[in-house]
Parts: C-alpha cells; sequence; structure tokens
C-alpha cells in the first residue's frame, strides 16, 4: 500500500520563507517521477514543480526563480523549498508521487499573508 504524506505548511508573511516534505512509502520512489502541486480556492489544482521519471524538473513559471524542488531517494523524500512567499502562492499543497496518475497525499496549507 502506497502511502503519501506532506508536511511543513503554515502561515508565514510576505517576503518569507517555507519548506515543504513529502515522504513516501510503498512505491519505488527513485524511479518514479514526484511533483508538487497547489489548490487555491476557487481554482483547479496545478503543476507547481516536479521530477519528471528522467530526472529532470519543470517548474511553474509563477515560481521560477523562488521555489526549488529537490529529493532524498534513500528517505523517499520530496522537498519544496519556497523563497519569496507571495500572497498569491496561498493553497493547499499536493504532492504526487508515481507514474501514470500517481498516488496523492493529503495536503499541507500555506498561507502567506501580506
Amino acid at each position: 500500500q502506497v502511502h503519501v504524506v506532506e508536511s511543513g505548511g503554515g502561515l508565514v508573511q510576505a517576503g518569507g520563507s517555507l519548506r515543504l516534505s513529502c515522504a513516501a512509502s510503498g512505491i519505488a520512489f527513485r524511479s518514479n517521477r514526484a511533483g508538487w502541486y497547489r489548490q487555491a480556492p476557487g481554482k483547479q489544482r496545478a503543476l507547481v514543480a516536479a521530477f519528471t521519471s528522467g530526472g529532470s524538473t519543470n517548474y511553474a513559471d509563477s515560481v521560477k526563480g523562488r521555489f526549488t524542488i529537490s529529493r532524498d531517494n534513500a528517505k523517499n523524500t520530496v522537498y519544496l523549498q519556497m523563497n519569496n512567499l507571495k500572497p498569491e502562492d496561498t493553497a493547499v499543497y499536493f504532492c504526487n508521487v508515481g507514474s501514470g496518475l500517481g498516488f496523492w497525499g493529503q495536503g499541507t496549507q500555506v498561507t502567506v499573508s501580506s
């Protein structure tokens, strides 16, 4: 059984930083894609940053230069370092691991105050 658990969200002022963590179990983490998505109220879930199965990275234009995705395969964990946060980054952040539709976590709330 696959489990995906996000952590690290919280309330931060604009310009601040947070680091999100996503721990996965029950899946061959190293060979699979992993990524972060976010969903703001009234909006669809959208890609923030992701590793492809080939190991390259994709970022949404809105976070390029501010967010960095990284992974520790030994810990089956993927991270999202978020710097210079803006109020428009406020959303529930979800982790997705695996091929095809992948497996989702429950999400972690990030709130950025102005």
